[in-house]
């Protein structure tokens, strides 16, 4: 596995090299097909930001999908490690999506889990509750979750959008289109390749 560093706007030494190449020969007990990682420490100038003023992002090149990972902290080591974990968390979900995708461990059908659950009766006498969950009116006590979130959009191509799902570690990535100007998204099928939703808007 190749270790290439590169620094921006700051210094890195022949130790602190010497120290990463150790720390990401761990990366393989997680992923045997790694062939490069790319190792980028950059130096946060702003001294309202001292806890978090050095960056390390870190990009896994393998036979599969391209993994990365970044972290801010005070120090280079500080911000290694935590970058370190996170990438080290992405190569294990990668690692159980293809035991999954191999048929290792198929994971049971929701239909198949809940075959022999039998469903209680409804208590005629008892009153339906409504609450409020957000913007959504909610009848009864059934399990509901509710987050919103915005965003604000940077129109992108498909590449881009690739690039950034990836850097979130997520299996999709909503996004508007360069070319098309619309609502698309992006996300990892499986294996290794990937699909493409976009949205006609309506008049």
């Amino acid at each position: 596995m190749d270790v290439v560093v590169s620094a921006r706007q700051c210094e890195v030494t022949e130790r602190f090299r010497s120290h990463v190449e150790e720390k990401l020969s761990r990366l393989e007990k997680h992923d045997q097909r790694i062939i490069r990682v790319q190792v980028e420490v950059s130096n946060e100038r702003n001294p309202r930001q001292a806890d978090r003023a050095v960056r390390v992002e870190l990009t896994a090149f393998s036979k599969g999908p391209v993994i990365r990972a970044e972290a801010a902290a005070e120090d280079k080591m500080g911000a290694l490690d935590l970058a370190m974990d996170k990438m080290a968390s992405q190569l294990r979900k990668a690692a159980d999506r293809r035991r999954v995708h191999r048929g290792r461990h198929t994971p049971v059908s929701v239909g198949q889990a809940l075959a022999n659950v039998t469903a209680p009766e409804a208590d005629e006498e008892e009153e339906t509750l409504e609450r409020q969950v957000g913007p959504i009116t909610v009848s009864g006590d059934g399990p509901l979750v509710v987050r919103e979130k915005s965003h604000p959009a940077i129109p992108m191509n498909l590449d881009q959008a690739l690039y950034e799902m990836e850097l979130v570690g997520h299996d999709f990535y909503l996004y508007v289109d360069k070319e098309s100007e619309r609502p698309s998204v992006v996300y990892r099928r499986k294996g290794y390749d990937y699909g493409v939703i976009s949205l006609d808007l309506m008049s």
